[in-house]
């Protein structure tokens, strides 16, 4: 009776770990930096980026000189010639910040192209992931890039280079 009962629960214990989940770990910082298609849609949203913050940076600078130049002259100004000065660099400060909003605001053209260049390749990898967890019978994959709550993982589980395969980079 003991043996049947041992080898009953020996047999449930394996069914129950038959039915474990399978999971994997992806890095994504890897997997993007293998991909030049990334790399080069970086470097340009860089210089894009570079080229903008000089155009509000000039704004800006010009806005100061105008306030320097406004202090040094004041004592020669009238009132109305004052109140127009003040309102021309209070309006070049505007602009300024108006092109620093449109730029690099929220939904401002960095974003958007951002969104353009980087979106496309983003959806591709994960496209690629979700293919080989079907492929594989994973249940869940994690990225251990932005995950900082993964101390240790073994190498075995890593299917970064997998995924690279899947979008025709192999290593």
């Amino acid at each position: 009776m003991k043996r049947i009962f041992i080898t009953m629960l020996t047999v449930a214990a394996v069914s129950i770990g038959m039915y474990a989940q399978k999971f994997a770990l992806v890095d994504m910082e890897y997997i993007l930096k293998n991909i030049p298609a990334y790399e080069m849609a970086n470097e340009q949203l860089n210089q894009v980026s570079l080229r903008w913050e000089k155009e509000v940076e000039d704004l800006s600078k010009e806005a100061e000189t105008m306030y320097k130049n406004f202090q040094g002259d004041m004592v020669f100004l009238t009132d109305e010639q004052k109140k127009k000065k003040e309102q021309e660099i209070v309006a070049k400060e505007k602009e300024a910040s108006d092109l620093k909003y449109k730029y690099f605001g929220p939904q401002g053209e960095l974003f958007k192209k951002r969104e353009s260049l980087i979106k496309p390749i983003q959806d591709d990898v994960y496209n690629a992931i979700k293919k080989v967890s079907e492929e594989r019978g994973y249940q869940a994959i994690f990225d251990r890039a932005s995950s900082q709550s993964i101390i240790f993982a073994s190498p075995r589980i890593d299917v970064s280079n997998l995924v690279l395969e899947k979008l025709g980079y192999a290593k």
